[in-house]
């Protein structure tokens, strides 16, 4: 997926995503140094099973200690 940099507003910058150009804020931390408006960006997104896996386990952990199980 692709990304355009449309303008900084404080400390976030107005990314507009895809051909819909799906409008989000981001904060200018987690962009690359030395970004500027219209600079174009590759996005992924990559869904992590084991992640997933390990933050369900930890949430039933959890409920089950609530619970008094």
């Amino acid at each position: 997926m692709k990304a355009v940099i449309d303008r900084f507003e404080g400390d976030y910058a107005v990314v507009l995503f895809g051909d819909n150009e799906i409008q989000v804020d981001i904060p200018m931390l987690l962009l690359p140094e030395g970004v500027e408006e219209g600079n174009w960006l590759k996005v992924s997104f990559e869904l992590d099973q084991e992640g997933t896996k390990k933050q369900k386990e930890k949430i039933k952990e959890m409920l089950d200690k609530l619970s008094g199980r």
